[in-house]
């Protein structure tokens, strides 16, 4: 499997700092892999409230793919920063990266991307993305139009 292809920190433009629980850890002392999805989603969740595209606490898009490479085990509580961007955006769905990282020792704990699909939750079918979302990302990301 090929690893994400996550870009350099400094296109990355949003951070979150997040903490991870003490019980997040597994039995073998290191933050279970299933806690990374949650530190991605409230990344997502911080990202587009600062954008102002969560209606009603509900996203206008899906979780349709991740690919994550876990670089050094992480740890249950503990302050983390994530940084995030959205990397292209298509005529349904968009991509973002992530990077997890320890912000004491800047650390990376793993780096991911996800593919996220715009839809229409009256039918629960993939819909074309709504031209004030990709506005106010592309307007956020610097992203121009080919």
């Amino acid at each position: 499997m090929e690893a994400p292809d996550v870009p350099a920190s400094e296109r990355l433009r949003f951070r979150v700092r997040l903490r991870t629980r003490w019980s997040d850890e597994d039995n073998q002392g290191v933050l279970n892999n299933a806690v990374y999805l949650t530190l991605l989603e409230e990344t997502r969740l911080a990202y587009f409230t600062q954008l102002g595209h969560l209606r009603e606490n509900r996203f206008p898009f899906l979780l349709a793919q991740t690919n994550i490479a876990f670089l050094v085990p992480g740890r249950g509580g503990a302050e983390i920063e994530v940084e995030c961007a959205t990397v292209h955006l298509g005529t349904t769905s968009f991509t973002q990266a992530y990077r997890v990282r320890d912000p004491a020792s800047g650390v990376v704990w793993c780096e991911a991307l996800a593919r996220l699909v715009c839809y229409d939750p009256a039918t629960g079918a993939k819909a074309p993305m709504q031209a004030e979302f990709r506005a106010t990302i592309e307007r956020f990301e610097g992203l121009t139009r080919p």
